[in-house]
C-alpha cells in the first residue's frame, strides 16, 4: 500500500498533467518553487497544509481531491 505521501505525490503529478501544465507553470502559479513541487511529486518531500493548499488553487480543485 503507498503511503499517504505517495498518494498526494502521484496525485498532483496526474492531475498537473492532465491540465497540461509543467512543473514550472504549476510552482509559479502555487507561488512555490519548482524544487519543491518537483520533490514533492517524487514523494521525496512530504507537503504541508499550506503548500497542499497552494497547488490545489492552482489546479483549480479541492485540497481533498488531493489526498484521495
Amino acid at each position: 500500500m503507498a503511503s499517504a505521501t505517495q498518494r498526494v505525490a502521484a496525485r498532483v503529478a496526474e492531475i498537473r498533467a492532465r491540465r497540461g501544465l509543467t512543473q514550472e507553470s504549476l510552482a509559479a502559479k502555487a507561488r512555490i518553487n519548482r524544487v519543491t513541487l518537483a520533490r514533492l511529486e517524487r514523494a521525496q518531500h512530504p507537503p504541508n497544509l499550506d503548500t497542499l493548499e497552494r497547488i490545489a488553487r492552482a489546479l483549480g480543485v479541492a485540497v481533498v481531491d488531493l489526498v484521495k
